[in-house]
Protein backbone atom coordinates (compact mmCIF):
# COMPACT_ATOMS: atom_id res chain seq x y z
CA UNK A 1 0.00 0.00 0.00
CA UNK A 2 1.30 3.00 -1.20
CA UNK A 3 1.47 6.12 1.61
CA UNK A 4 3.88 8.86 0.01
CA UNK A 5 3.77 9.48 -4.00
CA UNK A 6 6.52 12.28 -4.69
CA UNK A 7 5.69 12.93 -8.47
CA UNK A 8 8.79 14.89 -10.53
CA UNK A 9 10.18 16.61 -7.34
CA UNK A 10 12.86 19.18 -8.01
CA UNK A 11 14.47 21.67 -5.80
CA UNK A 12 16.42 24.36 -6.98
CA UNK A 13 18.53 26.63 -4.71
CA UNK A 14 21.11 28.42 -6.90
CA UNK A 15 21.77 24.99 -8.23
CA UNK A 16 19.67 22.52 -9.03
CA UNK A 17 19.78 20.01 -5.72
CA UNK A 18 17.55 17.10 -7.36
CA UNK A 19 14.80 17.26 -10.31
CA UNK A 20 12.42 14.98 -12.03
CA UNK A 21 12.32 12.44 -8.61
CA UNK A 22 9.73 9.92 -8.98
CA UNK A 23 9.46 7.41 -5.70
CA UNK A 24 6.52 5.97 -3.59
CA UNK A 25 6.73 4.78 -0.27
CA UNK A 26 5.06 1.91 0.67
CA UNK A 27 4.36 0.24 4.08
CA UNK A 28 7.30 -2.22 4.92
CA UNK A 29 10.05 -0.05 3.35
CA UNK A 30 13.01 0.99 5.27
CA UNK A 31 14.92 3.55 2.50
CA UNK A 32 18.44 4.44 2.72
CA UNK A 33 18.79 7.93 1.06
CA UNK A 34 21.90 8.33 -0.09
CA UNK A 35 24.00 11.31 -1.48
CA UNK A 36 27.59 13.45 -0.97
CA UNK A 37 27.06 16.13 1.53
CA UNK A 38 24.71 19.35 0.51
CA UNK A 39 23.46 17.84 -2.64
CA UNK A 40 19.65 17.41 -1.30
CA UNK A 41 18.93 14.80 1.45
CA UNK A 42 17.95 17.02 4.20
CA UNK A 43 15.76 19.15 1.91
CA UNK A 44 14.23 16.06 0.32
CA UNK A 45 13.16 15.08 4.13
CA UNK A 46 11.77 18.39 4.79
CA UNK A 47 9.95 18.25 1.53
CA UNK A 48 7.94 15.50 2.89
CA UNK A 49 7.29 16.19 6.00
CA UNK A 50 5.98 19.11 4.50
CA UNK A 51 7.92 22.06 5.94
CA UNK A 52 9.99 22.92 2.96
CA UNK A 53 8.25 23.77 -0.29
CA UNK A 54 9.70 22.35 -3.83
CA UNK A 55 10.82 24.16 -6.99
CA UNK A 56 9.03 21.49 -9.11
CA UNK A 57 6.72 18.48 -8.47
CA UNK A 58 4.73 17.35 -5.49
CA UNK A 59 4.50 14.89 -2.95
CA UNK A 60 1.46 13.43 -1.70
CA UNK A 61 0.76 11.88 2.12
CA UNK A 62 -1.98 9.58 2.44
CA UNK A 63 -5.24 10.35 4.30
CA UNK A 64 -4.42 11.22 7.82
CA UNK A 65 -0.71 9.96 7.75
CA UNK A 66 1.39 10.96 10.92
CA UNK A 67 4.47 11.66 9.67
CA UNK A 68 7.37 11.95 12.74
CA UNK A 69 10.88 13.81 11.61
CA UNK A 70 14.19 13.63 13.60
CA UNK A 71 16.49 16.23 12.76
CA UNK A 72 20.22 16.04 13.63
CA UNK A 73 20.11 18.69 16.34
CA UNK A 74 17.74 20.16 18.86
CA UNK A 75 15.85 23.21 18.76
CA UNK A 76 18.46 25.96 20.64
CA UNK A 77 15.46 27.66 22.26
CA UNK A 78 14.59 24.48 24.08
CA UNK A 79 17.98 23.26 25.57
CA UNK A 80 17.11 24.54 29.20
CA UNK A 81 14.04 21.71 29.32
CA UNK A 82 14.69 18.88 31.23
CA UNK A 83 14.75 15.15 28.77
CA UNK A 84 11.30 13.92 30.14
CA UNK A 85 10.14 17.54 29.68
CA UNK A 86 11.50 17.54 26.33
CA UNK A 87 9.76 14.11 24.65
CA UNK A 88 6.43 14.89 27.26
CA UNK A 89 6.03 18.27 25.27
CA UNK A 90 4.90 16.27 21.89
CA UNK A 91 2.22 14.70 23.10
CA UNK A 92 -0.90 17.29 23.01
CA UNK A 93 -1.71 19.31 25.26
CA UNK A 94 -4.96 17.31 26.83
CA UNK A 95 -3.14 14.28 26.38
CA UNK A 96 -0.17 15.55 28.44
CA UNK A 97 -1.48 14.94 32.51
CA UNK A 98 -3.40 11.72 31.46
CA UNK A 99 -0.65 9.68 29.29
CA UNK A 100 2.76 10.68 30.37
CA UNK A 101 3.00 6.98 30.80
CA UNK A 102 3.74 7.04 26.78
CA UNK A 103 6.83 8.78 27.66
CA UNK A 104 8.44 6.20 30.48
CA UNK A 105 7.63 3.77 27.83
CA UNK A 106 9.65 5.29 24.85
CA UNK A 107 12.30 6.08 27.17
CA UNK A 108 12.61 2.56 28.41
CA UNK A 109 12.33 0.93 24.82
CA UNK A 110 15.26 3.39 23.76
CA UNK A 111 16.86 2.41 27.04
CA UNK A 112 17.46 6.13 28.32
CA UNK A 113 18.45 6.02 31.71
CA UNK A 114 16.00 7.03 34.44
CA UNK A 115 19.12 9.67 35.75
CA UNK A 116 18.82 11.35 33.10
CA UNK A 117 15.15 12.07 32.70
CA UNK A 118 15.31 15.50 35.06
CA UNK A 119 18.64 16.73 33.22
CA UNK A 120 18.29 19.78 31.38
CA UNK A 121 18.79 19.28 27.70
CA UNK A 122 21.87 21.09 27.40
CA UNK A 123 23.74 19.02 30.21
CA UNK A 124 23.69 16.01 28.00
CA UNK A 125 26.12 14.76 25.32
CA UNK A 126 24.73 15.29 21.84
CA UNK A 127 24.40 11.35 21.53
CA UNK A 128 21.74 11.50 24.13
CA UNK A 129 20.02 14.75 22.72
CA UNK A 130 19.21 13.44 19.41
CA UNK A 131 17.69 10.02 21.62
CA UNK A 132 15.53 12.36 23.34
CA UNK A 133 14.57 13.81 20.29
CA UNK A 134 13.96 10.46 18.64
CA UNK A 135 11.74 9.80 21.50
CA UNK A 136 10.16 12.91 21.42
CA UNK A 137 8.99 11.92 17.95
CA UNK A 138 8.18 8.36 18.06
CA UNK A 139 5.64 9.22 21.34
CA UNK A 140 3.45 10.59 19.22
CA UNK A 141 3.12 7.09 17.28
CA UNK A 142 3.86 8.36 14.19
CA UNK A 143 3.31 6.14 10.46
CA UNK A 144 6.32 6.93 9.09
CA UNK A 145 9.38 7.48 10.38
CA UNK A 146 12.36 10.25 8.98
CA UNK A 147 16.05 9.99 10.47
CA UNK A 148 18.61 12.87 9.67
CA UNK A 149 21.74 11.20 10.53
CA UNK A 150 20.51 9.11 13.31
CA UNK A 151 24.11 7.48 14.10
CA UNK A 152 25.98 10.99 14.19
CA UNK A 153 27.71 11.05 17.77
CA UNK A 154 26.67 7.75 18.63
CA UNK A 155 28.95 5.30 19.98
CA UNK A 156 28.78 1.84 18.78
CA UNK A 157 26.43 0.37 21.72
CA UNK A 158 24.61 3.01 21.00
CA UNK A 159 24.31 2.36 17.28
CA UNK A 160 23.64 -1.31 17.93
CA UNK A 161 20.59 -0.06 20.94
CA UNK A 162 19.21 1.73 17.95
CA UNK A 163 19.41 -0.92 15.26
CA UNK A 164 17.84 -3.39 17.52
CA UNK A 165 14.88 -0.86 18.58
CA UNK A 166 14.67 0.03 14.69
CA UNK A 167 14.66 -3.63 13.57
CA UNK A 168 12.16 -4.67 16.60
CA UNK A 169 9.44 -1.51 14.88
CA UNK A 170 6.48 -2.58 13.69
CA UNK A 171 7.12 -4.68 9.86
CA UNK A 172 4.79 -1.99 8.49
CA UNK A 173 5.95 0.71 9.38
CA UNK A 174 8.30 2.76 6.93
CA UNK A 175 11.38 4.56 7.95
CA UNK A 176 13.29 6.81 5.36
CA UNK A 177 17.08 7.11 6.47
CA UNK A 178 19.90 9.72 5.59
CA UNK A 179 22.92 8.49 6.68
CA UNK A 180 26.89 8.02 6.02
CA UNK A 181 26.81 4.72 8.12
CA UNK A 182 27.33 2.51 5.33
CA UNK A 183 27.33 -0.34 7.94
CA UNK A 184 24.08 0.95 9.61
CA UNK A 185 22.60 1.18 6.20
CA UNK A 186 23.06 -2.37 5.43
CA UNK A 187 21.55 -3.37 8.76
CA UNK A 188 18.48 -1.12 8.89
CA UNK A 189 17.69 -0.71 5.23
CA UNK A 190 15.80 -2.56 2.46
CA UNK A 191 15.95 -0.11 -0.01
CA UNK A 192 18.82 2.54 -1.42
CA UNK A 193 18.07 6.06 -3.32
CA UNK A 194 20.87 7.65 -4.43
CA UNK A 195 19.68 11.04 -4.79
CA UNK A 196 21.10 13.09 -7.49
CA UNK A 197 20.82 16.41 -9.58
CA UNK A 198 19.35 14.60 -12.21
CA UNK A 199 18.25 11.16 -12.88
CA UNK A 200 18.14 9.28 -9.06
CA UNK A 201 18.26 5.72 -8.72
CA UNK A 202 16.28 3.46 -6.41
CA UNK A 203 17.26 -0.13 -5.84
CA UNK A 204 15.11 -2.57 -3.51
CA UNK A 205 18.50 -3.26 -1.78
CA UNK A 206 20.15 -2.11 1.10
CA UNK A 207 23.29 0.06 0.58
CA UNK A 208 26.23 -2.29 0.03
CA UNK A 209 24.16 -4.66 -2.92
CA UNK A 210 22.38 -1.30 -4.51
CA UNK A 211 26.00 0.32 -4.64
CA UNK A 212 27.25 -2.78 -6.36
CA UNK A 213 23.94 -2.68 -9.26
CA UNK A 214 24.44 1.42 -9.27
CA UNK A 215 27.65 0.76 -10.96
CA UNK A 216 26.58 -1.26 -13.22
CA UNK A 217 23.63 0.41 -13.91
CA UNK A 218 26.00 3.13 -14.89
CA UNK A 219 28.27 1.33 -16.63
CA UNK A 220 25.67 0.18 -18.90
CA UNK A 221 24.30 4.05 -19.10
CA UNK A 222 28.12 4.55 -20.54
CA UNK A 223 28.51 1.74 -22.66
CA UNK A 224 24.94 2.66 -24.44
CA UNK A 225 25.94 6.53 -24.66
CA UNK A 226 29.63 5.36 -26.02
CA UNK A 227 27.70 3.17 -28.82
CA UNK A 228 25.08 5.76 -29.21
CA UNK A 229 27.43 8.40 -30.33
CA UNK A 230 29.44 5.67 -32.23
CA UNK A 231 26.33 5.00 -34.90
CA UNK A 232 25.33 8.66 -35.21
CA UNK A 233 29.47 9.41 -36.25
CA UNK A 234 28.93 6.79 -38.50
CA UNK A 235 25.78 8.23 -40.09
CA UNK A 236 27.14 11.36 -40.16
CA UNK A 237 30.33 9.74 -42.14
CA UNK A 238 27.62 8.01 -44.72
CA UNK A 239 25.89 11.11 -44.96
CA UNK A 240 29.35 12.87 -45.86
CA UNK A 241 30.30 10.64 -49.13
CA UNK A 242 26.78 10.46 -50.09
CA UNK A 243 26.67 14.68 -50.36
CA UNK A 244 29.52 14.54 -52.25
CA UNK A 245 28.52 11.77 -54.64
CA UNK A 246 25.28 13.35 -55.15
CA UNK A 247 26.62 16.79 -55.78
CA UNK A 248 28.90 15.67 -58.18
CA UNK A 249 26.22 13.64 -60.07
CA UNK A 250 23.17 16.09 -59.74
CA UNK A 251 21.16 13.54 -57.66
CA UNK A 252 18.09 15.25 -55.84
CA UNK A 253 17.67 11.55 -54.52
CA UNK A 254 21.06 11.28 -53.01
CA UNK A 255 20.68 14.36 -51.76
CA UNK A 256 17.66 13.48 -50.57
CA UNK A 257 19.17 10.89 -48.59
CA UNK A 258 21.96 12.44 -47.15
CA UNK A 259 19.61 15.13 -45.30
CA UNK A 260 17.87 11.77 -44.39
CA UNK A 261 20.96 10.26 -42.60
CA UNK A 262 22.01 13.79 -41.47
CA UNK A 263 18.80 14.02 -39.06
CA UNK A 264 18.74 10.75 -37.80
CA UNK A 265 22.78 11.14 -36.33
CA UNK A 266 21.28 14.38 -34.98
CA UNK A 267 18.23 12.95 -33.29
CA UNK A 268 20.72 9.96 -32.17
CA UNK A 269 22.86 12.58 -30.42
CA UNK A 270 19.97 14.59 -28.98
CA UNK A 271 18.64 11.40 -27.46
CA UNK A 272 21.67 10.51 -25.98
CA UNK A 273 22.62 11.17 -22.27
CA UNK A 274 26.13 10.53 -21.06
CA UNK A 275 27.04 8.50 -18.21
CA UNK A 276 26.02 10.13 -14.92
CA UNK A 277 28.97 11.57 -12.93
CA UNK A 278 28.56 12.42 -9.77
CA UNK A 279 28.79 16.51 -8.77
CA UNK A 280 31.41 15.28 -5.54
CA UNK A 281 31.79 17.04 -3.16
CA UNK A 282 35.47 17.73 -3.72
CA UNK A 283 39.01 15.56 -4.08
CA UNK A 284 40.30 13.84 -1.11
CA UNK A 285 43.82 12.54 -2.22
CA UNK A 286 47.22 12.09 -0.23
CA UNK A 287 50.47 11.27 -0.16
CA UNK A 288 53.31 8.61 1.83
CA UNK A 289 56.54 10.45 1.65
CA UNK A 290 58.71 7.58 2.86
CA UNK A 291 61.16 6.84 5.45
CA UNK A 292 63.93 4.34 5.85
CA UNK A 293 62.86 4.00 9.54
CA UNK A 294 61.75 0.26 10.58
CA UNK A 295 59.89 1.39 13.63
CA UNK A 296 58.27 4.69 13.40
CA UNK A 297 56.74 5.14 17.09
CA UNK A 298 57.90 2.79 20.21
CA UNK A 299 55.74 2.59 23.34
CA UNK A 300 57.38 1.53 26.07
CA UNK A 301 55.18 -0.14 28.44
CA UNK A 302 52.80 3.73 28.86
CA UNK A 303 50.47 4.98 31.12
CA UNK A 304 47.84 6.37 29.76
CA UNK A 305 45.62 8.54 31.86
CA UNK A 306 43.11 11.48 31.98
CA UNK A 307 44.34 15.05 31.97
CA UNK A 308 44.02 15.74 35.62
CA UNK A 309 46.38 12.68 36.09
CA UNK A 310 43.76 9.58 36.69
CA UNK A 311 45.37 6.38 35.01
CA UNK A 312 43.77 4.48 32.06
CA UNK A 313 45.79 1.74 30.89
CA UNK A 314 49.33 0.69 30.66
CA UNK A 315 50.36 -0.03 26.44
CA UNK A 316 52.68 -2.36 27.34
CA UNK A 317 55.58 -2.61 24.38
CA UNK A 318 53.96 -1.61 21.39
CA UNK A 319 55.93 -1.02 18.17
CA UNK A 320 54.49 1.00 14.51
CA UNK A 321 56.12 0.39 11.83
CA UNK A 322 56.18 1.03 8.22
CA UNK A 323 52.82 -0.51 6.39
CA UNK A 324 51.33 -0.31 9.63
CA UNK A 325 47.59 1.01 9.62
CA UNK A 326 46.66 0.26 13.31
CA UNK A 327 43.18 1.33 14.84
CA UNK A 328 42.39 1.34 18.36
CA UNK A 329 39.44 -0.25 19.62
CA UNK A 330 37.56 0.12 22.94
CA UNK A 331 34.50 1.91 24.56
CA UNK A 332 33.55 5.31 24.59
CA UNK A 333 35.73 7.04 27.55
CA UNK A 334 38.44 4.38 28.13
CA UNK A 335 41.16 6.82 26.67
CA UNK A 336 41.58 5.89 22.80
CA UNK A 337 41.63 9.76 22.08
CA UNK A 338 44.02 10.15 24.61
CA UNK A 339 46.27 8.19 24.12
CA UNK A 340 46.29 9.98 19.84
CA UNK A 341 47.00 13.43 22.21
CA UNK A 342 49.96 11.76 23.64
CA UNK A 343 51.54 10.15 20.47
CA UNK A 344 50.88 13.66 19.22
CA UNK A 345 52.41 15.46 21.88
CA UNK A 346 55.56 13.09 21.53
CA UNK A 347 56.23 13.68 18.01
CA UNK A 348 55.71 17.39 17.92
CA UNK A 349 58.60 17.86 20.81
CA UNK A 350 56.78 17.35 24.39
CA UNK A 351 58.89 15.43 26.61
CA UNK A 352 57.58 11.99 26.52
CA UNK A 353 58.25 8.17 27.11
CA UNK A 354 56.77 7.75 23.90
CA UNK A 355 59.63 7.62 21.28
CA UNK A 356 59.78 8.38 17.17
CA UNK A 357 62.15 8.11 14.60
CA UNK A 358 64.17 11.19 13.86
CA UNK A 359 62.73 10.68 10.43
CA UNK A 360 58.73 10.83 11.03
CA UNK A 361 56.78 13.24 9.82
CA UNK A 362 53.09 13.78 10.71
CA UNK A 363 49.97 14.34 9.71
CA UNK A 364 47.63 14.77 12.30
CA UNK A 365 43.62 15.46 12.53
CA UNK A 366 41.41 15.00 15.60
CA UNK A 367 37.85 14.65 15.58
CA UNK A 368 36.87 17.91 15.92
CA UNK A 369 39.26 19.07 13.22
CA UNK A 370 41.10 21.43 15.47
CA UNK A 371 43.78 22.12 13.24
CA UNK A 372 41.46 24.35 11.45
CA UNK A 373 41.91 28.36 12.65
CA UNK A 374 38.13 29.15 12.77
CA UNK A 375 39.18 32.49 12.34
CA UNK A 376 41.42 32.23 9.06
CA UNK A 377 40.07 31.88 5.69
CA UNK A 378 41.09 28.88 3.93
CA UNK A 379 43.17 30.71 1.62
CA UNK A 380 45.09 32.20 4.48
CA UNK A 381 45.27 28.57 6.09
CA UNK A 382 47.13 27.15 2.92
CA UNK A 383 49.03 30.13 1.45
CA UNK A 384 50.69 31.12 5.13
CA UNK A 385 51.88 27.45 6.04
CA UNK A 386 52.46 26.26 2.65
CA UNK A 387 54.86 27.89 0.08
CA UNK A 388 52.21 27.01 -2.78
CA UNK A 389 50.98 30.75 -4.25
CA UNK A 390 48.11 32.28 -4.70
CA UNK A 391 47.08 30.83 -7.58
CA UNK A 392 48.08 27.11 -7.11
CA UNK A 393 46.37 27.41 -3.53
CA UNK A 394 43.18 28.68 -5.23
CA UNK A 395 43.02 25.42 -7.38
CA UNK A 396 44.41 23.23 -4.52
CA UNK A 397 41.27 24.73 -2.75
CA UNK A 398 38.61 24.45 -5.56
CA UNK A 399 39.60 21.05 -5.91
CA UNK A 400 38.83 20.49 -2.10
CA UNK A 401 35.31 21.52 -3.26
CA UNK A 402 35.50 25.46 -1.89
CA UNK A 403 34.80 27.60 -4.39
CA UNK A 404 36.05 30.80 -4.88
CA UNK A 405 33.66 32.64 -2.09
CA UNK A 406 34.50 30.09 0.46
CA UNK A 407 37.74 30.35 0.24
CA UNK A 408 37.88 34.07 0.93
CA UNK A 409 35.36 33.91 3.78
CA UNK A 410 36.29 32.64 7.87
CA UNK A 411 36.55 28.30 8.08
CA UNK A 412 33.98 29.07 10.62
CA UNK A 413 31.54 29.51 8.28
CA UNK A 414 31.96 26.17 6.26
CA UNK A 415 29.93 23.02 6.72
CA UNK A 416 31.54 19.98 8.58
CA UNK A 417 31.93 18.06 5.06
CA UNK A 418 33.67 21.29 3.52
CA UNK A 419 35.58 21.44 7.02
CA UNK A 420 36.87 18.01 6.59
CA UNK A 421 38.07 18.26 3.47
CA UNK A 422 39.84 20.92 4.54
CA UNK A 423 41.87 19.44 6.90
CA UNK A 424 42.44 16.46 4.50
CA UNK A 425 44.33 19.22 1.91
CA UNK A 426 46.54 20.30 4.73
CA UNK A 427 47.38 16.67 5.80
CA UNK A 428 48.30 16.26 1.85
CA UNK A 429 50.40 19.27 1.49
CA UNK A 430 52.29 17.99 5.06
CA UNK A 431 53.47 15.34 2.47
CA UNK A 432 53.87 12.83 6.21
CA UNK A 433 55.22 9.60 6.39
CA UNK A 434 52.80 9.07 9.54
CA UNK A 435 49.17 9.65 10.20
CA UNK A 436 47.33 10.21 13.35
CA UNK A 437 44.04 10.32 12.59
CA UNK A 438 41.07 10.36 15.32
CA UNK A 439 37.70 9.60 13.95
CA UNK A 440 38.80 11.00 10.81
CA UNK A 441 35.45 10.10 8.85
CA UNK A 442 32.90 12.01 11.15
CA UNK A 443 32.18 14.79 8.87
CA UNK A 444 32.85 12.82 5.17
CA UNK A 445 29.91 11.44 3.06
CA UNK A 446 30.23 7.85 1.97
CA UNK A 447 32.12 9.14 -0.75
CA UNK A 448 34.21 10.79 1.26
CA UNK A 449 34.87 7.86 3.12
CA UNK A 450 35.69 5.70 0.64
CA UNK A 451 38.29 8.36 -1.19
CA UNK A 452 40.01 8.17 2.36
CA UNK A 453 40.31 4.36 2.32
CA UNK A 454 41.67 4.26 -0.80
CA UNK A 455 44.29 6.63 -0.69
CA UNK A 456 45.21 5.51 2.33
CA UNK A 457 45.79 1.74 1.35
CA UNK A 458 46.90 2.69 -2.22
CA UNK A 459 49.82 4.64 -0.76
CA UNK A 460 50.26 1.98 1.64
CA UNK A 461 50.44 4.67 4.68
CA UNK A 462 51.56 4.10 7.78
CA UNK A 463 48.81 5.14 10.40
CA UNK A 464 47.30 5.31 14.34
CA UNK A 465 43.63 5.75 13.90
CA UNK A 466 40.72 6.10 16.35
CA UNK A 467 37.28 5.17 14.30
CA UNK A 468 33.69 3.89 15.15
CA UNK A 469 33.25 3.66 11.43
CA UNK A 470 33.00 -0.57 11.47
CA UNK A 471 33.03 0.28 7.75
CA UNK A 472 36.20 2.35 7.48
CA UNK A 473 38.01 -0.34 10.07
CA UNK A 474 37.43 -2.97 8.10
CA UNK A 475 38.53 -1.27 4.79
CA UNK A 476 41.37 0.54 6.21
CA UNK A 477 42.55 -1.60 9.60
CA UNK A 478 45.56 -3.84 9.56
CA UNK A 479 46.29 -4.30 13.24
CA UNK A 480 43.73 -4.15 15.53
CA UNK A 481 44.87 -2.75 19.15
CA UNK A 482 42.06 -2.75 21.83
CA UNK A 483 41.72 -0.66 25.58
CA UNK A 484 40.75 -3.73 27.82
CA UNK A 485 41.13 -4.24 31.65
CA UNK A 486 43.24 -1.26 32.18
CA UNK A 487 46.09 -2.58 29.10
CA UNK A 488 46.37 -2.35 25.47
CA UNK A 489 46.31 -5.55 24.04
CA UNK A 490 46.48 -6.49 20.04
CA UNK A 491 43.89 -8.58 18.89
CA UNK A 492 43.58 -10.12 15.09
CA UNK A 493 40.17 -8.91 14.26
CA UNK A 494 37.83 -6.41 15.27
CA UNK A 495 34.49 -8.33 14.32
CA UNK A 496 34.03 -9.56 17.74
CA UNK A 497 34.17 -6.67 19.67
CA UNK A 498 32.28 -5.00 17.27
CA UNK A 499 29.69 -7.65 18.11
CA UNK A 500 30.40 -7.20 21.75
CA UNK A 501 29.41 -3.53 21.31
CA UNK A 502 26.11 -3.61 19.25
CA UNK A 503 24.82 -6.44 21.93
CA UNK A 504 26.33 -3.85 24.90
CA UNK A 505 23.30 -1.73 25.50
Amino acid sequence: MTLINIHDLGVTLGAPLFTGLNLTVSKGDRLGLVAANGTGKTTLLACIAGTFEPTTGDVTIGRGLRIGAVHQDAPADRMKEALYDFVLAALPLEQREYESWRVDVVLNDLKVPPDLHGKPMAELSIGWQRQAMLAAVWVIEPGVLLLDEPTNHLDLARIGMLQGWLSALPRDTPVIITSHDRAFLDETTNRTLFLRSETSRDFALPYTRARDSLDEADAADDRRFTNEMRQARQLRRQAAKLKNIGVNSGSDLLITKTKQLSDRAEKMEAAARPAYKERGAGDIRLGNSGTHAKALVTLDDVMVGTPDGRALYRTGQKWISRGDRIVVLGQNGVGKSQLVRMVHGALAGAESPIRSAPSVVLGYSDQALAQIDPTRTPMQLITHRFDVGDQRARGLLAGAGLSIAMQDGKAARLSGGQTARLAMLVLRLTHPNFYLLDEPTNHLDIDGQEALEEELVAHGASCLLVSHDRSFVRAVGNRFWLVSSKKLVEIDDPEPFFAEELTRV
